[in-house]
């Protein structure tokens, strides 16, 4: 039986807070059940007022409730359109000023995809995500918000995001990341969970953003997600053990909450 390091902190939660009104009742549920981690879902808008989200952060810090942000789908920082990669940074940006209200630290976000010209190499794109980083930073050091870019590991072949782009990235921006354990087998077709970690670990990450959840996939890549497999978390828990590493789980299956006391559970007994 391995033993837990005493430094390692393991925080499960679900991808879903709520409507704005109702949000601080999920927080309070959520502390009852457990969690230590909420992923506010704006995925398809910025749906809650500053004053709203002052009032989240309270309960949050409070309840000792881990907020981070999922920025809006509609992001393509290497679209062929300017106006395209123009509306992406302004959704980023948008949910990186909430984030501050909120107190959450890493905005999360789909950052670009290759593209079916294929005018550009991988390295190209590598470059161009690059760069909105940079650029997007500058504004967030400008009007001194507390949060983090985290650009999210991606299920699909077509899609900028993987582990070692990702790491490169953090190199060179000092951004950060997500890592969707459930994207990372669609996108190579293996679950490769120690291997991942031992990656990160050896390039000085010690606690790390991630999502995980049951998946679907085919060639291309990430279909939908599903119900997480017990096996597959006691897999994943278990490289998390051996590899010593923090963690904030946020569970993006159809069932958060049920998964995220499925995998809280599991992290006990093992």
């Amino acid at each position: 039986m391995l033993l837990i390091s005493m430094t390692q902190d393991i925080r499960f939660g679900p991808a879903g807070i709520g409507g704005a009104k109702e949000a601080v009742q999920s927080l309070e549920k959520f502390n009852k059940l457990g969690f230590r981690a909420a992923e506010v879902e704006f995925t398809y808008k910025v749906y809650i007022k500053k004053e709203d989200a002052l009032e989240i952060a309270q309960a949050a810090k409070k309840l000792d409730i881990r907020l981070s942000i999922h920025a809006p789908y509609y992001i393509n920082l290497n679209s062929e359109w300017p106006d395209k990669v123009k509306r992406s940074v302004k959704r980023i940006l948008d949910c990186c000023e909430m984030a501050d209200y909120l107190g959450a630290k890493y905005v999360v976000f789909h950052s670009a995809f290759y593209g079916l010209s294929k005018k550009k190499t991988s390295e190209e794109v590598y470059e161009t995500v690059k760069q909105k980083i940079l650029e997007m930073q500058e504004v967030i050091h400008k009007n001194k918000w507390g949060v983090t870019l985290a650009p999210e590991a991606m299920g699909k072949k077509s899609q900028f995001g993987s582990v070692d782009e990702l790491i490169k990235l953090r190199k060179e921006t000092g951004c950060f990341f997500c890592i969707d354990f459930a994207h990372l087998e669609a996108r190579t077709g293996k679950a490769e969970y120690t291997e991942i970690l031992e990656k990160l670990k050896a390039n000085g990450i010690t606690e790390l953003q991630c999502h995980f959840s049951g998946i679907e996939y085919g060639e291309q890549g990430e279909k939908r997600h599903v119900v997480t497999p017990n096996n597959k978390l006691k897999e994943l828990l278990l490289a998390f053990k051996k590899t010593g590493l923090s963690a904030v789980i946020i569970n993006e299956s159809p069932d958060p909450l049920g998964d995220s006391r499925k995998g809280m559970d599991i992290w006990k007994k093992q």
